[in-house]
């Protein structure tokens, strides 16, 4: 049973080539007590089939309840697991910079993930896109939000949201999800709290 006030499990989800030392998913990770950092054997060919499968065994021994935090070729890896299996653990979501797989420049090596699945997701999710990103337009993002059910935020010119584009520490990330899950999900709560900074818009 889920308490007041229980802070729930992050399960960070990297996308293609992993999240380096100096990418906020590895500061998040660090700084969240109990969160898990997933990790691939082949970061640089990634098989969906594989990816999906480390996903789910990370989902079915990590603690609940969890949290999702997925970047980039992550966000479509959580596509394709919600597709196949389901898990009460999951209670949510955060989807960055999701990468478009079918776009026509799309590296050779994430086509396989191709296509994205559609479906609804079975919790509730926050996507984040930007207006500058080339892993996705941000009427692409918009539409993956709109699929899969997610509340969306435009980040304005964020690039990819990755430490090419400045985003290390990313905290102003960590006040997004916390603000989101108190609305979402409001048993749960994330240390990193504070109201009011910036709001999700649905579709």
């Amino acid at each position: 049973m889920l308490m007041p006030e229980e802070s729930p499990t992050l399960l960070l989800v990297p996308g293609w080539h992993g999240s380096g030392p100096e990418h906020w998913q590895q500061y998040w990770w660090h700084q969240a007590p109990g969160s898990v950092l997933l990790e691939q054997d082949d970061w640089a060919t990634p098989a969906p089939q594989d990816w999906v499968a480390r996903l789910h065994h990370a989902i079915r021994t990590a603690p609940g309840p969890l949290v999702l935090v997925a970047h980039s070729l992550g966000c479509i890896t959580v596509a394709h697991w919600a597709q196949h299996y389901s898990d009460d653990k999951v209670l949510g979501a955060l989807l960055v910079a999701p990468a478009d797989v079918e776009r026509p420049d799309a590296p050779a090596a994430l086509r396989p993930f191709a296509p994205i699945p559609l479906d609804a997701l079975p919790f509730p999710a926050l996507l984040v896109g930007s207006e500058n990103d080339r892993a996705a337009s941000l009427p692409r993002a918009r539409f993956l939000a709109r699929a899969w059910q997610a509340d969306f935020i435009n980040a304005g010119r964020a690039g990819h949201i990755n430490v090419a584009s400045g985003h290390h520490q990313w905290e102003q990330g960590r006040i997004l999800l916390g603000d989101w899950l108190a609305r979402a999900c409001p048993a749960l709560r994330l240390p990193v709290h504070r109201p009011g900074l910036l709001h999700a818009s649905t579709g």
